[in-house]
């Protein structure tokens, strides 16, 4: 299975594509499929159907998945996108770390 460079609740930036720029938090990753969603990020319309949830239907808006290429990892330290990089600790645990300063990334 392919993997994917980020993770459930980290925080991006969309480097590509019409929301170019934009931060936001991952709300789930796919990763058979290569894609993320992000939160307020990719917004599209649809149409739903009368439900009980929604006696009325009509036009709801949410967030469409986009390509796990076209975000970047947001450090923690430094607030900026960043290539992610690994590093084995002493434990034998291996952890993700910030290529620009080199923090390590929760």
């Amino acid at each position: 299975m392919p993997k994917v460079h980020v993770k459930k609740g980290d925080t991006v930036m969309v480097i590509r594509g019409k929301d170019a720029g934009r931060k936001g938090k991952v709300l789930s990753v796919s990763p058979e499929k290569q894609r993320v969603i992000v939160e307020k990020v990719n917004v599209v319309k649809r149409h739903s159907r009368p439900t009980r949830q929604m006696p009325q239907g009509g036009i709801v808006e949410k967030e469409a998945a986009i390509h796990a290429s076209n975000v970047m990892l947001v450090c923690g330290k430094c607030h900026k996108p960043t290539r992610v990089g690994h590093r084995i600790m002493e434990n034998e645990a291996k952890v993700r770390v910030c290529k620009r300063c080199g923090e390590i990334l929760s």
